[in-house]
């Protein structure tokens, strides 16, 4: 019985920015079909999120950060003041229900009920700094898992590695400093959000510990892939993560509109299977990803459903 576990909730689906906007509930509710329709949930052990309490968020994110985003739901507000993230009543929930969802998945792999899980939430996060929203991005995600892994689980080195076509600032700055939390990125460059050069590696006693792989427009899955064997598996070899996780954006896809890359489904295949045969090794396979963008819906679904193939394919069996 394979254990990869798949984490969702229906009330991810209420964020809503308006009609015309890219990051939209369809994109979980196609997933799901998809992975409905494919026998793919058959094979998965599902969980509904539940959300997380404001002392989890607060391993990330300040707390006026936090009330400043209660608050603009609450008051009917429909943009965050960085001008490029909206919300509306419902986006706190299921904002709440993303980052706890990924947090679910962390401690059920830790204690070894599955190997590895895909989490599909909204609003992705890993665009979201300490002290505020961005990106359309609420709270960092991804961030808030590796701060309960360290912090509440106890384990000593974690890695994010994040191959959606925009940079992950928010994830960056969050461990820019910290060496036990090792940062890599391929995204498109340059692209938004304008950060990800080759010469960001970290700060202070976190040098080192952050890697960006710039990929320029219309490069494609030899070119990321080239980057990610040679550079980035190495480098992940020589730190020996104790758990990974990925942010897994799917819009370096050629088809995605938000992108000028060309990174296929057999690309993102590529990719999840030499990072599982690396975990295998330090990380005991013990891998979470979570979904971040994203929005072309059949490229999107295309992507998705090879990714989480692999993770059935290498998440193996638990003893019975």
């Amino acid at each position: 019985m394979t254990r990869t576990g798949f984490v969702t909730h229906p009330d991810c689906e209420l964020h809503f920015a308006g009609p015309s906007h890219p990051e939209r509930p369809e994109r979980l509710v196609a997933i799901v079909e998809r992975f409905a329709s494919s026998g793919l949930l058959d094979e998965l052990a599902e969980h509904t999120a539940r959300p997380a309490a404001a002392s989890v968020l607060a391993r990330v994110h300040t707390a006026d950060h936090i009330r400043a985003v209660e608050l603009a739901c609450l008051r009917g507000r429909t943009m965050l003041d960085d001008g490029d993230t909206y919300v509306c009543a419902e986006s706190q929930r299921a904002a709440l229900l993303a980052a706890g969802g990924v947090v679910d998945a962390v401690e059920r792999v830790v204690r070894g009920e599955w190997n590895n899980a895909f989490v599909a939430v909204r609003p992705p996060g890993h665009h979201a700094e300490e002290t505020h929203a961005m990106g359309f991005c609420l709270f960092n995600n991804v961030a808030i898992a590796a701060r309960h892994l360290r912090e509440q689980l106890g384990l000593a080195r974690v890695a994010i590695v994040d191959w959606d076509v925009h940079h992950g600032n928010g994830t960056q700055h969050t461990f820019e400093r910290d060496a036990s939390v090792f940062y890599a990125s391929l995204h498109q460059y340059p692209h938004y959000p304008g950060t990800g050069g080759s010469r960001e590696r970290g700060l202070g006693e976190g040098e080192g510990a952050t890697l960006n792989l710039p990929q320029p427009a219309r490069s494609g899955d030899s070119e990321w892939l080239a980057d990610f064997e040679h550079v980035l598996v190495p480098a992940l070899d020589d730190f020996a993560p104790e758990f990974v996780l990925i942010s897994a954006g799917f819009d370096a896809h050629r088809d995605d509109p938000l992108s000028a890359t060309r990174v296929s489904e057999q690309g993102f295949r590529e990719m999840t299977r030499r990072l599982l045969e690396v975990a295998q090794r330090p990380s005991r396979g013990r891998i979470v990803s979570v979904l971040e963008g994203g929005y072309d819906l059949a490229s999107l679904c295309n992507s998705a459903q090879a990714h989480v193939e692999e993770l059935i394919t290498y998440g193996g069996s638990l003893p019975q």
